[in-house]
């Protein structure tokens, strides 16, 4: 999506070409998180580079963009080895652009699955690396996995804001710290309860974490996860009022 602005000066005297000579026509790019379900973002920066997140697509009865062909990844962020995060990376790891980040052991399961090794840039949990030159900087996370361990990650976007994907996590204190270092802008943070955070102790996070913005996840997606994200709201509300809470649809978007 692009927002187009006129930007310029009209002289004091002279004719109509002259006039217009002064205009500029200037097109600013807009970024944009879509959710895509579950625990699965689009993340689009300004720069137009696009990074996807636990990107179950395939399976996912939330997921709303089945039969469209979604942008081509420079970016794929896997938060831990369970099918419904996993999903679809190799698939779009086959873009000529597209690399993955993340623990040696994930990123070993998505050699055997063909994605060649100059694709997989391998790190751990604390350490920050950059791809297409974004920041990413990798957290714990409280949860279990096959391969490696859960981690949630910070993305630091070019002229863009701060964003936590918080991966499957129960609560955890030192999520003041990342507020202390990182000064997240956005956090998107599981709140379906039975796997991960309920509306209560996410909400307690939002009031650690001390985000702008929050976007709940991982809920609705199973009979299991049937969270009212109404009422996560209402406990940031009274335990963060000044984070604004976006609850977004299967395929919405928040754009910055």
């Amino acid at each position: 999506m692009t927002i187009a602005t006129i930007r310029g000066r009209i002289p004091s005297s002279g004719g109509i070409i002259d006039k217009y000579k002064y205009f500029k026509l200037e097109v600013e790019a807009v970024g944009r998180i879509r959710w895509l379900g579950h625990a699965a973002f689009q993340i689009t920066t300004n720069e137009g580079k696009q990074i996807y997140i636990d990107p179950w697509l395939e399976g996912n009865p939330a997921y709303p963009l089945k039969g469209e062909e979604l942008e081509e990844a420079d970016l794929v962020l896997v938060t831990h080895d369970h099918f419904d995060h996993l999903g679809d990376a190799v698939r779009l790891l086959q873009g000529a652009k597209a690399r993955a980040v993340g623990q040696p052991e994930l990123l070993g399961v998505l050699e055997v699955e063909g994605v060649p090794g100059e694709k997989l840039l391998g790190m751990n949990t604390g350490g920050t690396v950059e791809v297409a030159g974004i920041a990413v900087t990798m957290t714990q996370a409280f949860h279990s996995s096959s391969k490696g361990s859960p981690v949630g990650f910070i993305l630091h976007l070019p002229a863009g804001p701060v964003i936590y994907h918080a991966g499957d996590t129960g609560l955890f204190g030192d999520m003041k710290l990342f507020a202390e270092l990182y000064n997240i802008d956005v956090a998107l943070l599981p709140i379906g309860g039975v796997y991960t955070m309920d509306p209560l102790q996410a909400a307690t996070a939002v009031k650690l974490l001390s985000p702008r913005v929050v976007i709940p996840m991982h809920y609705r997606t199973f009979p299991a996860l049937a969270q009212d994200a109404k009422r996560f709201a209402r406990l940031v509300q009274e335990k963060a009022p000044r984070v604004e809470v976006v609850v977004l649809e299967p395929g919405g978007q928040w754009e910055f």
